[in-house]
């Protein structure tokens, strides 16, 4: 079974910063799009940021632009998420997720693998 494995999670206050780091199998993470997603209590689940495997195009969510950055580190198999000037909506649990194919990765409705998630939340 494939593994997700997200770490970087925490407490910050608003205006701070974090980084997500999500650990992919290698054969994974070269063939297949990456994003993130965010589920707050209460609320649906949500993308965040989308990255493709190989040209390693991204795109956003129009509420984290500007301030959340997606990256990929191809020798490590990892997925990173920076997040600055968090604010208190940012709260969340986070989950690292792939889809399997490898274009067309910004439409977030097609990611089927997940992580466990790994918990942010902004205090005022």
């Amino acid at each position: 079974q494939v593994q997700l494995v997200e770490s970087g999670g925490g407490s910050v206050e608003a205006g701070g910063s974090l980084r997500l780091s999500c650990a992919a199998p290698g054969y994974l993470f070269r063939q297949q799009c990456m994003a993130w997603f965010r589920q707050a209590p209460g609320k649906e689940r949500e993308g965040v940021a989308t990255i493709s495997p190989g040209t390693g195009d991204t795109s956003y969510a129009h509420s984290v632009k500007g301030r959340f950055t997606i990256s990929r580190d191809n020798a490590k198999s990892t997925v990173y998420l920076q997040m600055n000037s968090l604010e208190p909506e940012d709260t969340a649990m986070y989950y690292c997720a792939s889809a399997t194919k490898r274009y067309y990765c910004a439409y977030f409705g097609d990611y089927s693998i997940w992580g466990q998630g790994t918990h942010v939340t902004v205090s005022s």
